[in-house]
């Protein structure tokens, strides 16, 4: 686990490649912190999921519309002062820089971890629109937030309350 991060993030988003356990991890962080989970999945536009669905790959101008509703959305969720937790693969720096327009707390929580535990986990899905065929792509586009100091790294080969555990540990110490 790494972390920089020096104060708590109001926004929290939960990101890396499909299949790494985003929703899982984001709705028990969310009640943990008693906060409103945005699953950014269900964000998409029609356009997206159904290419997605057919195993192509989306592109910047794909995603860009899609992370900005994400931060509209998150905004409205945030006004309140209350805690957001966001489902978001964030996979490109750019991406993140994008979502950080959200707020001025935003931090980010990065499931990390080898492409074959995420090929099985995707594999054995049979309630997604994401295909086992787009995990490579996710990987080829992943820019890790390595240096980035407001990324976590969690290993998501552990178990969403190991990892939950080792987040809420971390959050303490900022």
């Amino acid at each position: 686990m790494t972390c920089k991060q020096t104060t708590p993030a109001k926004i929290i988003i939960v990101m890396g490649v499909c299949g790494c356990g985003k929703t899982s991890f984001g709705v028990a962080l969310a009640e943990r912190l008693d906060a409103d989970f945005i699953e950014g999945d269900q964000l998409h536009p029609a356009s997206n999921i159904d290419k997605m669905s057919r195993g192509e790959a989306l592109q910047d101008e794909d995603r860009i519309p899609w992370l900005k509703s994400i931060v509209e959305r998150a905004r409205e969720l945030s006004a309140d002062n209350k805690t957001v937790v966001i489902a978001c693969s964030a996979l490109k720096k750019s991406y993140r820089d994008l979502l950080r327009s959200a707020g001025s707390a935003v931090g980010f929580v990065h499931l990390a971890g080898p492409i074959h535990t995420v090929l099985g986990r995707v594999g054995s899905r049979s309630d997604h629109f994401m295909p086992a065929s787009l995990v490579e792509s996710q990987y080829a586009t992943l820019e890790p937030g390595t240096g980035e100091s407001d990324v976590i790294e969690l290993d998501l080969g552990l178990d969403v309350q190991q990892n939950l555990s080792r987040y809420m540990e971390n959050r303490r110490k900022t």
